[in-house]
This record gives structure tokens, C-alpha cells and sequence, in this order.
């Protein structure tokens, strides 16, 4: 199993000028691999593959400073990544998708990492420092205690400033009979989610609570000159507020998480279609909420605690009764907050009553995670 581990980082003027310069090498690296796979494929009919890539930048970074100047292996890493890129590309051709999604070109500001595939090779910690090739000792915040063998190691550029992130292989943690209750969680708008006991989790609304300013920070960026330190400025504050309400928003999810991971044994959600949910009109509420991204760190935290997770078909879980498991003819509305079974008269809330139905699936038999 592994867990990442994200920390700060804080480098010098000359030490953020060669990790600025390193990333630029790489993404030009990356627009270099994309062209001449896109351009062999054009003119010659014939695919060129990672292997191929690889030994060509042996011989390329014989003639590039800026490529010498970089860890071979992070190079590598590099291509590899945009091999992934066309496999998921072709993995969706041939699923059918509409939009399979050609690798795209990253622009200035769009390619932000960068993978030392190899703990040692290129990058150590030090005296409490990491040690980068080309770079030097970068000084740390070590805010918490890193567990686990290191696997590998990303250097990632942010709104307010660089982070090291370290891949950490730690023990496997079976799941065992536990005797904490189970539980079901209704994901939803209007709570963020709801347990078929009736707790109640109320949404944050983090980007909607940030609009206001979003909107005054957006405009002030349009108003400025393309190409100048103003623009630039002002695109640096538009980011931050992003970033902050993405941290906002992932803290709510780790607290969520670690809340219902440390008072339950098995937790049963619905498995959603949060994609499809996105395509509708409440796609802005539905991001707000982030639920695919909560269920990751559910998942994730379930795994590390020997806490079972059961996903559930979300189908009719709203409009069944708990109760007596009749579905009424006329089926309930967005607007209609309340469970009043026609059949045997049970009156509950009817986010309550999808997390019973969840739950009885989970007990049934489901899919386990």
C-alpha cells in the first residue's frame, strides 16, 4: 500500500530559479516527444514508441545544456508520462467515447511537476534537507512525521509557492471482523451527507462562499495588459484564491473521512455517476462538494484504518421505502424533502431513508472496496 506525504518547501532566489528552469526543461521535453509523435504518425503512418523516445534523449542531452543540466531519470519519468497519456488516449478510442482526448501541448504555467521515479537517484534527504540534483539542499517544513519506505519523489509548483511529495510504500492492513457498527452515507446537495441514523454532515460551500471575491479577481486580471508584470501579479492572486478554497475544500473531505473511518467498521456509500450528475444543471454544486474526490480519501483512509468500504447501485435508493421496500408510482421531486410511503405510511426525511436503502444493499451483498 502506499501513502503520500506533501510537504513545504522553502529555496532561495537561486535555488527557485533552477527548479523554474528544470520544469521548463521538462515541459519542453514533453511539447518535443508530443511533436515528433504527432508529426511521425501524420506524415509517416507509423506510431513512435516510449522505448524509442528514451534512447533518442541519451543522445540528445550530449548536445542540450538544458538537458544535462536536469536528472536523467526524471527525463525519463517525463516520456512516461506522456506514454500514459496516449494509453488512456487510446483506452478511450476504443471505449467510444466522443471526446477520447488527444494529448495536449502544455503551455507556460500548465506543466507544474516533476518525478524522480527513484528514491537516491537524483534526489535524498539530508540533515533534515532534500538534496536535489542541480539544485542542491532545499530546506523542508516537516509539519508531521513521514512513515513508510520512500518510492518516489515529485517536486510540484504551486500558486504560493513549491511542494515535495514523497510516494511512501507502507504495510498492508487486512480487514478484520470489527465490532464498531456499520453504517450508510447518503451523499447529497443539500447535506453533504446523511447516515441512516440521521446525522447530518451540512455542505461548506466553499466556492460559492468565494465568488464574490473570485469575480473581483478575475476582472482585475482581464483589465490588465497581456504580457506584462501586472497581469502576471494578478493572475498569482487569481491562483491563490483557487488554491485556497481547493485546500479548504480537501480539509473538510480529510476531517469527513477520518470522522467516519474511527466510529465505523464498514461504511456503505452509493457508487455515483458523478460525471453524468456534472453534465446537469447542478454541475456548480456538484464540483462544490467534490465527491469523487471525498470517496478517494475515504477510500484511501478506510484501507489505511482496516475500515471496510461497500459501494452500493445508487438506482432507486431515493424513491424506495425503507420501510416496507414498495417504490410509489409518483415518483419524489428535488423539492421533495420528505419520505411519505403511500403503502405503509413511514414519514421520515428522505435523505435518511436513501441511507437506510443504502445500508440494507450494503448488508445484502455488494460490491466491497
Amino acid at each position: 500500500m502506499h501513502k503520500a506525504f506533501k510537504y513545504r518547501l522553502y529555496p532561495n532566489k537561486k535555488q527557485e530559479q533552477a527548479l523554474t528552469t528544470m520544469v521548463e526543461t521538462h515541459r519542453h521535453l514533453y511539447n518535443r516527444a508530443l511533436a515528433e509523435r504527432k508529426n511521425t504518425y501524420e506524415q509517416e503512418k507509423r506510431s513512435v514508441t516510449y522505448e524509442q523516445q528514451s534512447a533518442h534523449l541519451k543522445e540528445e542531452r550530449l548536445t542540450s545544456p538544458y538537458l544535462q543540466a536536469t536528472n536523467f531519470s526524471s527525463c525519463q519519468a517525463t516520456l512516461k508520462r506522456l506514454q500514459h497519456a496516449f494509453e488512456n488516449f487510446f483506452r478511450r478510442v476504443q471505449a467510444g467515447d466522443k471526446e477520447p482526448g488527444y494529448p495536449r501541448f502544455k503551455g507556460k504555467y500548465r506543466f507544474d511537476t516533476v518525478v524522480f521515479p527513484a528514491y537516491s537517484d537524483g534526489c535524498k534527504l539530508k540533515d533534515g534537507r532534500l538534496y536535489i540534483q542541480h539544485i542542491g539542499l532545499l530546506k523542508v517544513k516537516w509539519h508531521r512525521e513521514m512513515v513508510g519506505k520512500i518510492k518516489t519523489v515529485s517536486l510540484k509548483r504551486e500558486a504560493d509557492g513549491w511542494y515535495v511529495i514523497f510516494s511512501c510504500q507502507i504495510p498492508e492492513v487486512t480487514p478484520t471482523p470489527s465490532d464498531k457498527p456499520t453504517i450508510g452515507i447518503d451523499l447529497g446537495l443539500k447535506s453533504f451527507l446523511m447516515t441512516n441514523e440521521g446525522e447530518e454532515v451540512k455542505p461548506p460551500k466553499h466556492y460559492r462562499k468565494a465568488q464574490k471575491a473570485l469575480r473581483r479577481a478575475q476582472r482585475k486580471l482581464c483589465r490588465r495588459k497581456k504580457g506584462s508584470k501586472h497581469r502576471g501579479k494578478a493572475g498569482r492572486l487569481l491562483k491563490k484564491q483557487h488554491q485556497h478554497i481547493a485546500n479548504q475544500r480537501r480539509n473538510f473531505h480529510h476531517q469527513t473521512a477520518r470522522s467516519l473511518v474511527t466510529r465505523y467498521g464498514t461504511i456503505v456509500h452509493e457508487d455515483l455517476n458523478v460525471a453524468g450528475i456534472a453534465q446537469t444543471r447542478l454541475a456548480k454544486s456538484t464540483y462544490d462538494v467534490g465527491w469523487s474526490a471525498f470517496l478517494s480519501i475515504l477510500s484511501s483512509k478506510a484501507e489505511e484504518a482496516g475500515c471496510q468500504i461497500i459501494a452500493v447501485p445508487p438506482h432507486n435508493t431515493t424513491q424506495r421505502c425503507s420501510a416496507c421496500g414498495q417504490i410509489p408510482e409518483v415518483k419524489k421531486t428535488l423539492s421533495d424533502r420528505v419520505h411519505l410511503c403511500p403503502f405503509c405510511n413511514y414519514t421520515v426525511d428522505r435523505d435518511v431513508n436513501a441511507a437506510q436503502n443504502i445500508l440494507k444493499l450494503g448488508l445484502d451483498g455488494a460490491v466491497r472496496r
